[in-house]
Formats: structure tokens, sequence, C-alpha cells
């Protein structure tokens, strides 16, 4: 795998396989060799696209593809277990969009059959993988800031109102937290770590899936999250690390920065920038090949027990809104 390129597989032919496939393609040392859909003539005409030579019209046959290094699975949230499963116990490492699964439960199961098998696993939480977002933990790790006292994030936007559409349906993982709220939160994790205290507060749309959602984490250290995800309009887009010598103000939208400014206690304002490649997704697949091309089984940007345990905030996010709604007259 060293001297050859990395092929990836694609199980989805949505917007998001879209656009990671164009990313992909954008790097010489990996190539799309295979899609895969529940439907033959939809992966045929993605095949068709992005001159990609295979097309399976099943999990189970994509799966059984022994040219396939990698498979992004790029599925709908509640369709993201079952063909990341099938393609582990296949032998084949896997990106998994985000969420990694709509469930902490699932992602324990999916991380212990990975390790079991020693095959590579990791959620596809791209903002993690972005240039500046990893000189921002770099800079709070060496103190560059001071000790961290609070984050601020937001991810709202306006979606009109369907009840087919995925983003309002319970059926299919609809909701902000799920789709949006994932991103400060995993902003979040690496500058903080796990919560000790989680309150959310969140407005319900008609179908009953989280329209407008706000949560409050508080941290042993002193430290406070405050983030905000939602359906009902647009938001800044933006994020704020404050510490007890400075702050990092991350420019709009933080989950793909291209800028962020610096502002030490006393000093002028420092901007950072970066040239982003593609639509952004290029790192992530960068780092699925560093990874398997060095023999590890995860990332240490974006390990299981830290998606699993995202994901068990989330659940509590979710426990808190279902019981809120229940109480409601």
């Amino acid at each position: 795998m060293t001297d050859t390129p990395l092929r990836w597989g694609i199980l989805g032919t949505g917007g998001i396989a879209a656009v990671f496939t164009e990313d992909v393609l954008r790097l010489p040392d990996h190539e799309v060799v295979a899609v895969g859909s529940r439907s033959h003539g939809t992966a045929a005409a993605f095949a068709e696209r992005y001159g990609v030579p295979r097309a399976h019209g099943s999990y189970a046959e994509f799966a059984a593809d022994d040219g396939v290094d990698v498979v992004y699975v790029a599925t709908p949230h509640p369709l993201h277990y079952e063909p990341a499963r099938q393609c582990i116990e296949a032998g084949r490492a896997v990106l998994v969009e985000k969420p990694f699964t709509t469930g902490a439960a699932d992602a324990e199961k999916l991380a212990a059959l990975a390790r079991e098998r020693g095959v590579f696993a990791m959620e596809a939480m791209w903002t993690r993988f972005n240039p500046l977002s990893r000189r921002l933990r770099d800079l709070v790790a060496d103190g560059a800031i001071g000790d961290v006292t609070a984050v601020y994030a937001d991810f709202s936007i306006t979606a009109a109102y369907d009840p087919e559409h995925r983003l309002w349906s319970p059926e299919l993982g609809g909701g902000a937290l799920l789709d949006l709220g994932c991103y400060p939160l995993s902003f979040t994790w690496p500058l903080l770590g796990p919560p000790a205290s989680v309150q959310a507060t969140a407005s319900p749309a008609p179908t009953g899936v989280d329209a407008n959602t706000g949560v409050l984490l508080g941290y042993t250290s002193g430290a406070v999250a405050l983030l905000h995800c939602g359906l009902l309009g647009d938001s800044p887009h933006i994020a704020t690390v404050i510490g007890t010598r400075g702050r990092v103000d991350v420019a709009s939208p933080f989950y793909r920065p291209a800028s962020m400014t610096v502002v030490r206690t006393g000093g002028d304002p420092e901007v950072l920038t970066a040239d982003i490649d593609g639509h952004g997704y290029t790192y992530q697949a960068q780092e699925v090949a560093r990874c398997l091309r060095a023999g590890l089984t995860e990332s240490p940007l974006m390990p299981l027990d830290e998606t699993v345990a995202i994901l068990r905030t989330i659940d509590e996010i979710t426990a808190q809104f279902a019981q809120s709604t229940s109480t409601q007259p």
C-alpha cells in the first residue's frame, strides 16, 4: 500500500458522497475504484459521472469487493451502522461520515468489531483535519492563550420545512443536533475534554426532531462551553476559544476555517490563514492514508473512544430534549 495509490470505495451516492469523491480525485496517490448503493442504477450513474470502474447494487456486494482498500460510508445517518459493519467484517477499512452512528451503543459495537478484526475505522469529522483546526489545538496545548475558560460555537441554518426531508424526518436521523450540533461538540472536545455536566434545551419541529438546540457544558476546571445548532435561521457559524491570557476567534465557517485571529492579552492580534484544498475533505482522506500506510487502526486525531464519548453526550442531550417535550402540555 505504501507504493500504490489508496483505493477508495464510495458507499452512497448523495451530495456528501459526490463532494468527497471530487476531493479524493484531487489527490495524486488516491483513486476511487468502486461505488455502492441499494440501487444498481443509482450506483451506475454515479460511477459514470466520476469515472469509477465498478458499481455495486447492494451493500453486501460492495463489501465483498476485494479491490477496495478503504470505504467511505456516506449513507443517511441511520444507515451508517449496518453497511459499516458489513465492510469491517469483510476486512475493509472504513471512514464513516459523521455522525459515526445515531447513538453511542452502535458506535461502541462498531469500535469493538474494528478492534477485534484489526481493521481501521474512523469518523469522518472533517473539521478535525483542517489545517487551522489543527493549528488551534496546538496553540491551546502550547499555552498560547493560557488555560481555556470558555468555548463558544454555533452552527444554525435556515432549512425549509419538509417533513419528508432527512433534516426533518425522525426515521432518517433528522434534527439539528445529529446533523449540525456534532460540529460544535467535536470542535470543543479536544480543547476541554469530556464535560462534567450537560444541560440542554431544544425546540421541537412538528415532526418531533429538535429544530433549535442550545447546550451548556460544564467542566471540572471551571470552564464552560456554550454551543448552538438549529434549522430555523442562519447563525454566524463562528467559534471563539477564551483563555486566561487571550482568545482565538475562528472565522466563519468555523468547521472549515480559512482564517482565525489570535488575540493575546496585551498584544496585537495575529491573523492566521490557510488556503483550503478543494472542498476541505482532502485532509481527512490524507489522514486515512497516513494511518493505513503506518499500520494504524485508529487515528490519533479522531480516535474511536472520542467518537463514542461525543455520541454519549449527544445521547444525553437527546434524552433531555425527549424528557422536556414529553412534559409539555
